[in-house]
């Protein structure tokens, strides 16, 4: 890809679309272009395709869309399949008319069957039952990347897919209600250390296995798997099959993981686990030896990804934390 190539991140001020503008920058792009929520209405097909027209795209990032937790995706399951499958669909559709041959579409992990055998590979896709909680959202993403395999195919285009595990790092929503459980615990540890709490207590057994990825990582895969060439990327991917794991290829136990962040954090009371409260899954595993094999692996550990996020954390006001 050329350095000074027109390059549309859309979602530029989430976890992942912000840190692809930042590994992009850092790699030498110089011609990003990005739009806030109040200059461009993703969901507007209008608005999405005169954008468009008159931009001179050549290279798209697709990270917008709408997420949440459990709560929010069991309250507002139409909000997240309407939002989510309009801005897929606008923007797919509007870089097709636009004459725009390089795509890049992100996904989601809860693509795949609730039960889907671990590592989860990218032919679990379609195999079984959804989880129900977060069923329309995973429709959607579903849906987004058959809209990149159909593009392909009828149209020769090279729109790609990436599936990411659990991310976490700056940017990430660190609101007390609805955030995700990596920064939850920062949060929790780090308001029990100002408060000079003696006890953290954490939900379920702590047995639980599961995979995280520090953003950056996922965003320098995603300008990885962008920039391969057709031959390795075909090589590796099949035409109804096209979508890419990304993770780490390494899970923890949530024990291991509060206690991290309990170290990170600086925390010294006692962790106990409530074993009342669920566990959900026993394992959730990306498995990421189609993009091991493409060249690219993690590199940020766990413990420096955390220590990363937890400076973030410290560092912003609350109102960024929370958005």
């Amino acid at each position: 890809m050329e350095l000074n190539s027109r390059i549309y991140v859309a979602g530029h001020r989430g976890m992942v679309g912000s840190a692809i503008v930042r590994q992009l920058k850092a790699s030498g792009y110089t011609n990003i272009i990005t739009r806030t929520r109040n200059e461009l209405d993703l969901t507007n097909q209008k608005a999405v395709f005169d954008f468009f027209r008159t931009e001179n795209i050549e290279k798209v990032y697709l990270a917008a869309a709408k997420v949440g937790g459990i709560v929010a995706n069991n309250t507002y399951p139409a909000d997240f399949i309407y939002e989510n499958l309009m801005i897929q669909c606008n923007i797919i559709h509007a870089a097709h008319l636009a004459d725009i041959q390089k795509l890049l579409f992100l996904g989601s992990s809860c693509i795949y069957p609730k039960l889907a055998t671990q590592p989860m590979a990218e032919s679990a896709l379609l195999t079984g039952e959804l989880e129900p909680t977060n069923e329309p959202y995973a429709v959607a993403k579903i849906a987004g990347i058959k809209l990149c395999e159909s593009y392909n195919r009828q149209f020769c285009r090279d729109y790609r897919s990436v599936m990411p595990t659990n991310l976490y790092g700056p940017n990430d929503n660190f609101h007390p209600e609805n955030s995700h459980v990596i920064p939850a615990l920062i949060r929790r540890f780090h308001e029990a250390k100002l408060n000079g709490d003696k006890e953290v207590v954490a939900w379920g057994s702590g047995k639980p296995m599961r995979e995280f990825l520090y953003v950056d990582d996922m965003a320098d895969a995603s300008i990885h798997v962008m920039n391969l060439s057709n031959e390795v990327y075909k090589e590796n991917t099949q035409p109804m099959l096209s979508h890419i794991n990304v993770g780490s290829g390494i899970d923890c136990t949530i024990r291991e993981l509060v206690e991290t962040v309990a170290k990170v954090v600086g925390f010294e009371g006692s962790i106990n686990f409530d074993v009342s409260k669920p566990d959900g899954a026993p394992r959730k595993l990306m498995e990421v030896a189609r993009l091991n094999d493409m060249g690219w692996s993690s590199t940020v550990g766990l413990e420096k990804g955390l220590s990363l996020a937890y400076q973030w954390y410290l560092n912003n006001p609350l109102d960024l934390r929370e958005a």
